[in-house]
């Protein structure tokens, strides 16, 4: 009697698992992991700005091979110790790529899972050469340039056209923050620019009130912060709460809207490096138009970045068919044409060239290319 009443469960579950593989046939799915909640959350907007509007315009123009792409949100908080089970999640889904992650600390942790997983990932956001140099992945890219491009381009316009008679760098102590700031420091140094000190601050600290004594007493013509928007801000503002008048400069992670409102006034003249304004690009103007269309910003560092890595997923898939391994080879051998022009990958992953721009921020949190 028993078994006569397993059998029928058997059968359904048989049901299930055979309606379930049906469902996952009609699409094919994209993981898109990065922080939907915490501090850093506008960084996983812009992504899935990126990201949903590529798939939605690619499955309105009848999808890839006839199959429309699925998006799986999940949600690493840009914390380190979620990027293993975020990382799991998008194996879970049974997706065979992924726009993945935002922060460095999580992409470096997330990254020897995709490859032992064989699941075509890129970053979008991810800047960190630990990334890719530490865990050696075959299957991890980057539509984003390292932290080895960036802080070198910051440096030669430090160098160039700021021309600092000292200069003063901070971080916070993070994989993404004490990594660019280090990059900048060397590449400062080649340079031969003084500078005076190169100190940490505490993430989630309120008062950096010690720092910038040491900061007044020190007189550098020219602060360089490694590191994310709040820590920024709040630097910021208390800098000139407490009369210290400078020059301050940092990378892409700050480039954030929240920082208007922890600065206030104080982020006028912020220097930031950021990707190149590719929504000024002609060829554009067509995707400009359905982020528009889907009530999605643009503007921001991310958003074409992870554009672009859809754009280049679906050009593979097209090509080679949906195997990881044949996906994989594909992408690093090819190259693509792309929202953020043309991408090639090197053998790590990392693209070959990428383009950066100064911006400088006004009080209102507007901001301009230099």
């Amino acid at each position: 009697m028993k078994l006569n009443r397993i059998i029928p469960v058997v059968a359904a579950a048989a049901a299930l698992c055979l309606s379930g593989a049906a469902h996952s046939a009609e699409t094919i799915k994209i993981g898109i992991p990065m922080p939907m909640t915490g501090p850093v959350k506008q960084y996983g907007d812009q992504i899935q700005a990126g990201a949903l509007t590529a798939i939605e315009t690619i499955n309105a123009a009848g999808g890839v091979n006839g199959r429309k792409l699925e998006p799986v949100l999940i949600d690493d908080a840009c914390e380190p110790k979620q990027a293993v089970p975020a990382a799991n999640q998008v194996v879970h889904s049974g997706a065979k790529f992924a726009v993945a992650h935002a922060c460095s600390g999580v992409a470096t942790a997330a990254a020897p899972v995709y490859d032992e997983e064989q699941i075509v990932a890129i970053t979008p956001g991810a800047t960190s050469p630990t990334v890719t140099d530490t865990t050696k992945p075959h299957y991890f890219f980057r539509t984003i340039g390292r932290d080895d491009l960036q802080g070198p381009y910051a440096a030669e316009y430090i160098a160039k056209t700021l021309k600092p008679k000292s200069v003063a760098i901070l971080h916070d102590k993070q994989t993404y923050g004490a990594g660019i700031a280090a990059q900048v420091r060397d590449a400062l140094k080649e340079r031969k620019v003084n500078i005076t000190m190169f100190e940490s601050v505490n993430v989630g600290d309120s008062d950096y009130s010690a720092i910038i004594t040491k900061l007044k007493t020190m007189g550098p013509d020219l602060i360089y912060f490694g590191g994310y928007h709040p820590e920024l801000g709040l630097l910021l503002r208390q800098a000139r709460e407490q009369g210290l008048k400078v020059q301050f400069m940092a990378p892409e992670g700050t480039a954030n809207q929240d920082l208007v409102a922890i600065a206030g006034p104080a982020l006028e003249g912020l220097l930031v490096t950021l990707p190149a304004d590719f929504t000024k690009r002609p060829e554009n103007a067509k995707i400009v138009k359905a982020f528009h269309d889907a009530k999605r910003d643009p503007d921001g560092a991310f958003q074409m970045p992870a554009y672009a890595a859809v754009e280049i997923m679906a050009a593979t898939i097209k090509a080679v068919g949906e195997d990881p391994e044949k996906a994989a080879d594909y992408m690093h051998k090819n190259s693509f044409e792309t929202s953020i022009g043309k991408v090639e990958f090197d053998a790590k992953g990392d693209l070959k060239n990428f383009e950066f721009a100064v911006y400088q921020w006004d009080k209102d949190g507007n901001k301009k290319q230099l």
